[in-house]
């Protein structure tokens, strides 16, 4: 699949009305006066106010690790609209602000960037640093075409810089696509082996940013690459029978988000809650609209 003003500072708080004598009052302020005076007028370190629930860093600033069962919306369809009341949203990196982010985050959201690192798109704004020799086939869709990934030294970079954006965007995580190349007719002789190094390093241009990081779909490769991953997100799963395959990710406490496109939910609910997937079906777009277990 495809696809700030500054952080939300809250109001200043009003503090009580004092209930000591007036005198008192107007000593200590002519002592605050004296000492702002003797130390050139400067005022101590300001500490940030506590964030909205469910947004605060982890203590020692770990980064985010969701767990099994969180609820979740996807939308890659244009800017995130924040009308879904869950914990997670999964939005599209480019196409959405600092302010979107920030937006999110005020009402308690954890904040997925949706990148491609598995193919070129001409529709992005760093198309033309990808050189013609890492292009392969077209994936399947519009504009898109399958990247070499063994092109470490030519790729890396990029995603870097992709990835900075995520981080200066204010986001929590990201969703890195198309993890799967050796696995379709790219156009190069790609190997698990290729796939194995290239994935293990998209996960450590995350977390050294700061930011957790999901496996995206690649179902094969999930035993080597769980202890890699913060959390999966996959595709489809119960409409190929699948999904007991990312049991992996749920028995270690990381979070699943599935969605299905084609089959209801009434066929694939139950298992989903029995293996404890964050499961929904959405429409292909991925738009606002989703039906969630």
């Amino acid at each position: 699949m495809t696809g700030k003003p500054p952080p939300h500072t809250p109001a200043p708080r009003v503090p009580a009305a004092s209930t000591a004598p007036p005198v008192l009052i107007a000593s200590v302020v002519l002592l605050v006066l004296a000492v702002t005076a003797l130390t050139g007028c400067s005022a101590p370190p300001r500490t940030s106010p506590e964030a909205p629930t469910g947004t605060s860093p982890a203590p020692g600033g770990e980064r985010w690790r969701p767990r099994p069962g969180l609820a979740w919306q996807w939308q890659l369809d244009g800017r995130a609209d924040p009308s879904v009341e869950v914990p997670v949203y999964d939005i599209d990196g480019f196409e959405n602000t600092a302010a979107d982010v920030a937006r999110l985050h005020r009402d308690g959201r954890k904040v997925i960037c949706y990148v491609n690192v598995g193919a070129w798109e001409d529709f992005r704004p760093d198309r033309d640093e990808f050189p013609r020799s890492v292009l392969g086939r077209n994936n399947g869709w519009e504009g898109e075409r399958w990247l070499d990934i063994r092109r470490i030294p030519v790729l890396k970079p990029i995603m870097e810089r992709r990835f900075d954006m995520c981080r200066d965007k204010g986001f929590d995580a990201v969703e890195p696509d198309l993890m799967e190349g050796y696995g379709n007719d790219t156009g190069f002789p790609l190997t698990a082996a290729d796939q194995l190094r290239y994935n293990r390093m998209i996960a450590d241009i995350a977390h050294a940013r700061g930011l957790s990081v999901g496996l995206k779909n690649d179902l094969p490769q999930i035993p080597q690459l769980v202890d890699d991953f913060d959390f999966a997100v996959n595709e489809e799963c119960a409409q190929y029978g699948e999904c007991a395959e990312l049991t992996p990710f749920i028995e270690a406490g990381k979070a699943v988000f599935h969605v299905e496109y084609a089959e209801p939910t009434g066929e694939f609910c139950a298992e989903s809650r029995e293996l404890k997937l964050s499961s929904m079906r959405k429409k292909l777009e991925l738009g606002v609209w989703r039906d969630p277990c």
